[in-house]
């Protein structure tokens, strides 16, 4: 019987290109909304909404995506070269998007964020799949997740060193700048690692995927409960880290006054979310997935209103915060996915069906879909509270961006907790579930190697 021995050699290969997935999607959400609402002059409501419906056009695409990755194969198996196939498509958005020639209307970026996340689905989901794929254990699946998440924060924490080198030689037009050197960042970063992710790491055999109706195939995905709890506490997550990612800008800079801090702020989150990704997974293990996830979440929870501490101008105060809240950073995202891959394997239990393509399609949708309510949501509330970034605000509409960025993540991720916390999935029902699957197939799939 093959096996794939997942070395640390072979996990870093799988995870690096989750760091320049990372490294873009950290400025989608931090930086990019700010940037076209104030040195591009669209304005908050207008961003707003343009990013909202963006991410919901995901909410269409990401099943008709899921779906072709799990159907289509090549002789370098089922993910691999639709992670290649995504390369183009997220090089040419990434430069339309980060480097940008004034003046831009609501509808260039609109275009650009469609043809963007349409080239990012494809590569995460894609991604995920074939991690979740990589073995059928249920701790080992944590290890994959873990890799991949410590390498998301590591691109994180890559691509803040440029607009935080750039803070502090203070060219003319910061804002510009940062984001134009986050966008090279990428587009020099994403080929290498892909490449070294399709060239050293291998695909293991799984069952080509039954065709079910589609009436019938809605049918089972609705009696699915596992599933419906997953994709719940994913959209309150994202809700919740969408909020605070589409406002942080505005809290650090408007209402603590600590702007040109702010990427070294988001630097010390980033770096305690990297050391500490080994002890949740450590911790999981103890404890299980989906109560190590739960618990994280209630901490989040509690964490965040201490925000309330930190005065304005209190740099030190807010690293110390900031790095705090970090070491919660890891948890939820690779848990969510690690989890995922066991909710697929329930179903292949129930319907013989293997959809694990699909199943993460749902995944980012709903995190995406929490994410557009975010950025829409908040800003369109914060404009009509009367915030004007960069301008002279009144002490109650900065009152409220600090409320808003507080509060709505605190409830949803106490909703988080609630969900995950009695899940119905845990180490010994995969198990069985494994022993089921393999029951029926026979045998562990061979491995297909690179050729």
């Amino acid at each position: 019987m093959a096996s794939l021995k997942l070395t640390p050699l072979r996990l870093l290969a799988f995870a690096s290109p989750a760091a320049p997935i990372a490294a873009m999607g950290l400025p989608i959400a931090v930086y990019l909304p700010p940037f076209y609402a104030t040195e591009m002059g669209l304005g908050l409501a207008t961003v707003g909404w343009v990013f909202m419906l963006a991410r919901f056009w995901d909410v269409f695409t990401d099943p008709v995506l899921g779906l072709l990755s799990d159907k289509y194969r090549t002789r370098w198996g089922r993910r691999r070269h639709w992670i290649v196939a995504s390369l183009p498509v997220m090089l040419v958005a990434t430069y339309m998007l980060f480097i940008p020639t004034a003046p831009v209307t609501a509808t260039y970026l609109l275009m650009w964020m469609v043809i963007l996340y349409i080239g990012w689905t494809l590569l995460t989901l894609s991604h995920m799949s074939w991690g979740a794929e990589l073995t059928p254990d249920y701790n080992e699946r944590s290890l994959v997740q873990g890799w991949r998440e410590g390498s998301l924060i590591l691109g994180m924490l890559l691509v803040l060193i440029t607009p935080a080198v750039i803070d502090y030689i203070g060219p003319e037009d910061v804002g510009t700048a940062r984001v134009a050197a986050m966008g090279w960042f990428v587009i020099i970063l994403l080929p290498i690692a892909v490449l070294a992710a399709v060239s050293l790491v291998g695909e293991r055999e799984v069952p080509e995927p039954k065709h079910v109706p589609f009436r019938e195939a809605i049918g089972v995905l609705l009696r699915n409960s596992p599933l419906r709890r997953l994709l719940a506490a994913d959209l309150a997550n994202g809700i919740g880290s969408g909020t605070m990612a589409a406002l942080f800008i505005f809290v650090a800079a408007d209402v603590l006054m600590m702007g040109p801090w702010s990427s070294v702020i988001l630097l010390a989150y980033f770096g305690a979310g990297v050391i500490f990704v080994p002890l949740m997974i450590k911790l999981s293990y103890i404890f299980g997935k989906h109560q190590t996830l739960a618990a994280s979440a209630v901490l989040n929870g509690l964490g965040l209103p201490l925000i309330y501490i930190v005065g304005p101008g209190d740099v030190l105060m807010m690293v110390i915060f900031t790095a705090m809240f970090g070491i919660n950073l890891g948890a939820g995202s690779f848990l969510l996915r690690s989890v995922m891959a066991d909710v697929a394997d329930h179903d292949e239990v129930e319907t013989g069906n293997q959809r694990t393509g699909l199943f993460f399609s749902l995944l980012t949708m709903t995190g995406k879909v929490g994410a557009a309510v975010a950025v829409g949501a908040t800003y369109y509330l914060i404009d009509t509270l009367g915030f004007v970034p960069r301008g002279d605000n009144t002490q109650a509409a900065l009152d409220g961006v600090r409320a808003t960025f507080v509060w709505l993540p605190t409830v949803m991720y106490f909703a988080v907790g609630a969900i995950m916390w009695t899940f119905p999935l845990d180490e010994a029902q995969q198990q069985e579930n494994r022993r089921r699957i393999m029951e029926r197939t026979e045998r562990e799939p061979p491995i297909v190697p690179f050729e």
